[in-house]
């Protein structure tokens, strides 16, 4: 038959079918085909109740037609909540829940039957959605609007099988507090949404930099210290901690799995302008600790904590997440995922999607374009990228070598992966600054090329632009390492490390007041900031003209470190500081204990590894610590 002789029509299609039949079947066929019996009677009711018709069933499977998209959907999410409900109070191996996929589009009509690609993306549609759930096409959003009490979400432009062009799909949030609202849709708001749109997010960018102490080894964790010597206020804005998914896989390989989903998540929340997000180096330190969210949020100072579990078998995962208000203890959002490995980014992207939305935050348009971003879909090169972190985060020689071994095969996975660019070239920095590497002339070069190739790669990505402020630190280009600075931190305005790396440009430009307020700054972001926060602000104090602010941060910083180079500067900024009050004696003695510290410290030694700026690039700065006893 011609095509001019087919008859045709438009026609929404709905197309439910089980999920996990033959699981259900298998554990107990009879009491699951009886249980099916009875769902399958509410659809087919349900269907008949808003105008469809049923135009077969097909073991667990229903096709059925619809006069009007709308119609198509309300009943969709009328039998997702009566099967909900029908499910409450079944032990969880028992609930039989179903997928529904629902498409609008030109049919074929034969013998009753309706065939074409229309009926096929339908069914492709339900394969997309979650056990319960609802997945849509565009066509049919179009249609709907803001008509029901649904939300719904953009999940991506999917290829499907026999299908010659990418479908945008969108899933149906059933709640009625989300109605109106379209979360991720690429385009501007449909114009009978009730609130504006909201991006959906994309999470694979992973900020390492934000916990590696740049200067000196890694110390003890402090408890948390308010720069004020208060208690922290909770900030105007909504406040959250991500605390790090436990690992769930019985097997301790697969720990950086697990991180690299909390760094993900943690990187998209803090590019939210709308948020304040507690930084990653604090909320690990509660790493396999037992600990209530309650403390964590009484710590930190914010109202929202996230917490959640990831197992990994195979290709297959598993995660959860819950969302806590500890004002209450209430459970703002909780959601389990069983789902392929590949799906990975989907699943953070939801994770995300759901706390913004819970924590009703709106982006412009603009911003709903920044912090959707994917920096990498390649699973193996993020895979390789994560193991490399681990290394990353230890700041050894050996590791540093570990680290760019997998960065470098993150890179021969996805050329294109701008994060892993910017992280070997901070390998390279390392060997430069610390002296790890035979040539640190060659490492620093290495460095700044792979800094360039990373910023070419994108050059909105905040880590980037920290990465180059730090190689014009080192070429002593200090007013454009704070142009570079102050990118980054308009970038990502929640990342500590990036605004203590401001900090400590601002203060070799010679702006040590601008410094302090970042360096406070970077401190309230991050409550379990590193060592190194302390001696950068005590310079700033010292050359801000505040010896006794400069002498209470250098006490704290040796505190935590209490030998080495570094304690030795913070010993020899202390002599500063009581010169400075006109404390001679103590000044004095304060440059012993420099030597104590690190007996290799000497002027020529200070003058070539500080990079403190202000006192430290003086030349009767030099000349008084000659006279304090320091040698030459």
């Amino acid at each position: 038959m011609t095509g001019e002789g087919l008859n045709r029509k438009l026609a929404a299609i709905l197309y439910a079918d089980v999920a996990g039949y033959s699981r259900l079947t298998g554990d107990d066929e009879e009491g699951t085909h009886r249980q099916l019996s009875a769902y399958l009677d509410a659809v087919s009711a349900a269907i008949e109740g808003h105008r469809g018709r049923v135009l077969h069933f097909a073991g667990d499977a229903v096709l059925a037609e619809f006069a009007s998209a709308v119609t198509a959907v309300a009943c969709a999410v009328d039998i997702q909540r009566d099967l909900a409900a029908r499910n409450e109070g079944l032990d969880e191996s028992r609930r039989v829940r179903f997928r529904i996929g629902v498409n609008l589009g030109d049919v074929i009509v034969d013998r009753d039957e309706l065939f074409g690609d229309s009926v096929s993306v339908a069914a492709r549609l339900e394969a997309l959605a979650e056990p319960g759930g609802i997945c849509i096409s565009r066509k049919v959003l179009d249609e709907v609007g803001g008509k029901l009490d649904v939300g719904y979400t953009f999940i991506g432009e999917k290829t499907v099988k026999n299908i010659d062009r990418p479908i945008p799909v969108y899933r149906v949030d059933l709640m009625p507090e989300r109605s109106g609202r379209v979360i991720g849709d690429p385009r501007k708001r449909l114009a009978a949404s009730r609130y504006l749109t909201l991006a959906g997010f994309v999470a694979t960018v992973v900020v390492i930099v934000g916990a590696v102490t740049l200067w000196g080894p890694k110390s003890p964790e402090p408890p948390p210290v308010s720069v004020t010597g208060s208690a922290f206020p909770l900030p105007k804005k909504p406040s959250i901690a991500v605390l790090p998914f436990d690992n769930l896989s019985g097997d301790a390989g697969q720990d950086h799995v697990a991180d690299g989903i909390t760094d993900d998540i943690i990187t998209t929340l803090s590019q939210v302008p709308g948020m304040f997000v507690i930084a990653r180096n604090s909320t690990f330190t509660y790493k396999g600790r037992a600990v209530k969210v309650q403390d964590v949020a009484a710590d930190l100072g914010v109202r929202y904590v996230l917490e959640g579990s990831v197992q990994k078998s195979g290709d297959a995962v598993r995660i959860h997440a819950q969302l806590i208000d500890t004002a209450d203890g209430n459970h703002l959002w909780a959601e389990r995922y069983d789902r392929q490995l590949t799906d990975l980014f989907v699943l953070q992207d939801d994770i995300t999607d759901h706390i913004v939305t819970a924590l009703q935050i709106e982006l412009t348009e603009g911003e709903q374009m920044r912090v959707r971003r994917r920096h990498t879909r390649n699973l193996e090169a993020w895979n390789l990228l994560t193991q490399g972190v681990e290394y990353f985060y230890r700041r050894t020689k050996d590791d540093n070598i570990q680290a760019r071994r997998h960065f470098d095969d993150a890179i021969k996975a996805d050329p294109g992966y701008a994060l892993a660019w910017a992280l070997i070239a901070w390998t390279h920095w390392f060997d430069a600054q610390f002296g790890w590497g035979i040539d640190p002339k060659g490492s620093f070069e290495q460095a700044q090329f792979m800094a360039e190739k990373a910023r070419a790669l994108n050059d909105e990505l905040p880590d980037v632009h920290s990465l180059l402020g730090a190689v014009e630190l080192m070429r002593k280009r200090y007013d454009e390492a704070v142009v570079a600075g102050e990118k980054a931190v308009a970038l990502n305005p929640n990342h500590a490390t990036n605004t203590a790396l401001l900090a400590v440009f601002l203060h070799n430009a010679g702006r040590p007041k601008d410094a302090i307020r970042k360096m406070k700054r970077a401190m309230r972001l991050s409550p379990y900031y590193s060592a190194w926060f302390l001696e950068q602000l005590g310079f700033s104090y010292l050359d801000a003209g505040q010896p006794d602010e400069a002498l209470a941060a250098f006490d704290q910083y040796l505190k935590r470190e209490a030998s080495g180079l570094h304690a030795a500067h913070a010993h020899l900024g202390r002599a500063f500081a009581y010169h400075r009050l006109g404390k001679e004696d103590s000044a004095r003695a304060a440059v012993r204990d420099a030597l104590d510290a690190d007996p290799t410290i000497s002027i020529s030694r200070f003058r070539q590894d500080g990079m403190s700026g202000g006192v430290s690039n003086r030349d009767s700065s030099f000349d008084l610590l000659r006279d304090l006893g320091l040698p030459q």
